[in-house]
């Protein structure tokens, strides 16, 4: 295989007419990877997006095999299509927090979808929103508009990113709301197989959305987590400017984000860990 990518978290690997995708135990917070990792955390990404894409088997998606990869890269490697990358971070919004409930504060909107007053971080939108960023190859993501993405990339390409991301949040928000998790927001990424609009990278889980225990949800606060967002405010309370390179995170703060990837998966999908 040849090695192709390494990106803050994923490694990309060609081999022959597919692609090997790898999850590392590298942990990314304000698109900086911090030079500790998190042990098991690419497998558990890994086994969480794989349930999540057959629980949306509806949905074309990139996979090819989740056990055809070396040895080496067993739990934490599947192998995918190629797939034709549309460059646009598609993010669905059910609560308002993080970068969304920051500009908010600032506008009254977020990427040009107008929201009522008044509203706190914590708060459930009155229905999910699609807030695009661009895809940064480095550096940061930026905002966009759905105005953004229809000039970019055409009307139907710009609908079926929107449609696809909201119903996609939707039914995975119902599903986890019944094993207790409610998902504040998530970031899915779409290519083209050919002539197939197909989903791929990851799907639903700690590292691409906010996972809150829903009978500790209480608007008006930040809420308390199952996913990385743990590690985003112990690197913010150090001081750090978000530049590269990022702050060591103490073993303290490595074994609580272990075990609140552990929780997710295990709420979400049902299934015992280890």
């Amino acid at each position: 295989m040849k090695h192709v990518h390494a990106g803050k978290v994923r490694d990309l690997y060609e081999d022959g007419d597919t692609l090997v995708l790898v999850a590392s135990d590298r942990v990314s917070v304000y698109d900086v990877a911090l030079p500790t990792p998190i042990p098991d955390k690419g497998v558990l990404l890994t086994q969480l997006s794989n349930w999540w894409f057959d629980f949306f088997a509806d949905i074309p998606n990139h996979l090819v095999s989740t056990t055809d990869v070396p040895a080496e890269f067993a739990g934490r490697g599947v192998r995918v299509a190629r797939l034709e990358m549309i460059p646009v971070e598609c993010i669905a919004r059910g609560y308002l927090t993080g970068g969304g409930l920051k500009e908010y504060q600032a506008t009254g909107a977020v990427s040009g979808v107008a929201l009522p007053v008044g509203l706190r971080d914590g708060d459930k939108l009155p229905e999910p929103i699609f807030t695009p960023t661009t895809k940064a190859p480095q550096g940061h993501d930026e905002p966009i508009t759905y105005a953004d993405v229809v000039d970019r990339h055409g009307r139907e390409v710009a609908e079926l990113l929107r449609d696809t991301t909201l119903d996609l949040y939707r039914r995975g928000a119902e599903h986890a709301a019944g094993r207790g998790v409610l998902i504040a927001d998530t970031k899915v990424e779409f290519g083209w197989h050919g002539e197939v609009f197909t989903l791929g990278d990851e799907v639903l889980t700690s590292d691409s959305s906010r996972f809150w225990p829903a009978d500790r949800w209480e608007p008006g606060r930040a809420q308390p987590s199952f996913d990385k967002q743990f590690v985003r405010d112990w690197a913010t309370s150090t001081g750090w400017d978000k530049e590269p390179p990022g702050p060591h995170i103490p073993d303290d703060v490595v074994a609580a984000t272990r075990a609140k990837y552990i929780e997710a998966y295990q709420l979400i999908t049902g299934l015992n860990w280890g």
